[in-house]
């Protein structure tokens, strides 16, 4: 890694790098692909598994269970599952969070809707601030404001140089924004353009040996 790179993202189950500022990746809104038997071997925790005609709904890019954030109790059961994640980031030493996934409902084939996402998020924040942890926003720039409201302290932009959005995100976090561009000619306009951010370039499946570019 180039030694000016000062900021890390890492799954929650990593450990941190050293003399870095790390963030915990932890799938908010989302189940990972490799935690399917965690949802199901609960009855309780299956139901909070969004579902259409008795089957999950599938965001079909990652193979990842959207989790159903429709009302306040089942918000409330997830922020407490997903509050013993953020506690195990905040003691493993991570110093803020990505909760993945906020824009989920664009791909919950119209049972989520923007206002779930935001009841939800404001239960996410609150309990991640608790824990000592910085939250950032993952995305859906059309939040805005909004998301300072809801508690957000920094920003996670994929692709923004790609489709025009970086400056949605400083308008509300300032410098506060990190970058992620996966195609070459993208990475290429961020750093022209938005260098004074940190921005990384990766490839889409974030493996280990793959690549890793930097401004």
């Amino acid at each position: 890694m180039a030694d000016h790179v000062g900021v890390v993202a890492r799954d929650r189950e990593a450990a941190p790098l050293p003399g870095k500022y790390n963030i915990c990746y932890v799938n908010g809104f989302q189940t990972q692909p490799d935690e399917r038997r965690f949802w199901k071997q609960s009855a309780a925790r299956w139901r909070l598994v969004l579902k259409k005609a008795g089957k999950p709904v599938v965001d079909t890019d990652w193979g990842e269970w959207l989790l159903d954030i429709r009302t306040a109790a089942k918000r409330k059961r997830l922020t407490r599952i997903v509050g013993r994640w953020l506690d195990g980031c905040a003691a493993a030493g991570f110093q803020g969070v990505d909760l993945d996934n906020l824009d989920s409902f664009g791909r919950s084939r119209g049972l989520l809707r923007p206002a779930h996402a935001k009841a939800y998020a404001r239960l996410l924040v609150a309990r991640a601030h608790e824990a000592g942890l910085a939250v950032g926003q993952k995305n859906w720039v059309e939040l805005g404001k909004a998301g300072r409201r809801i508690g957000f302290d920094f920003a996670l932009a994929e692709e923004c140089a790609r489709y025009r959005e970086c400056g949605g995100y400083t308008r509300v976090y300032g410098d506060q924004v990190l970058v992620v561009e996966y195609r070459r000619r993208d990475f290429r306009v961020a750093c022209a353009e938005w260098g004074s951010l940190s921005v990384v370039r990766r490839d889409r499946a974030l493996s280990p040996k793959g690549v890793r570019d930097w401004c």
